[in-house]
């Protein structure tokens, strides 16, 4: 997957484009594990394997539907470089819709579109995503989300894994 680079006084003019793809992400027992210790949240669809193999109609454990949301950042530092940015904030999103379910050890990976950038009167720039979770060999992706992110100029910092 070619990581694509740009600047933040030109961003703009990716918008409207389908940016990239990220890697592949296995989503398994222990990431879903130490999600379910973080939240609170252990619900035994997530947790207890041998139980949801016999009752749950997935036939095995699933990731949280905001375990899968939570990895956006992970899995979008592997599509877009942004270079001149002293700082990021994720501001929040629009939409989320949890589509299908991710079962423990899926791949997963994500796809990104830059939907809009508005200048902000504080310097920086609002960021509008689409993005889709695929689960590597079933058609209906996991998640479809509209994120919002803020970047401010500087020197630094990198919206890049790099």
């Amino acid at each position: 997957m070619a990581q694509v680079t740009t600047h933040f006084d030109t961003i703009d003019t990716l918008v409207g484009q389908k940016i990239g793809t990220s890697d592949w992400l296995t989503v398994d027992q222990e990431r879903v594990n130490k999600f379910a210790e973080a939240t609170g949240d252990f619900q035994w669809i997530h947790v207890n394997p041998e139980r949801a193999a016999k009752e749950f109609m997935a036939g095995g454990t699933i990731a949280h539907g905001y375990l899968t949301l939570s990895l956006l950042p992970c899995l979008m530092q592997d599509i877009l470089k942004v270079e001149g940015v002293g700082h990021g904030i994720n501001y929040g999103s629009n939409k989320v819709r949890f589509t299908n379910m991710v079962k423990v050890g899926s791949r997963v990976r994500a796809h990104q579109t830059l939907k809009k950038v508005d200048k902000r009167p504080d310097g920086g720039k609002q960021a509008t995503y689409e993005i889709t979770v695929e689960i590597e060999g079933q058609e209906r992706p996991a998640l479809i989300a509209e994120t919002l992110g803020l970047i401010y100029p500087g020197e630094g910092y990198s919206l890049s894994k790099d």
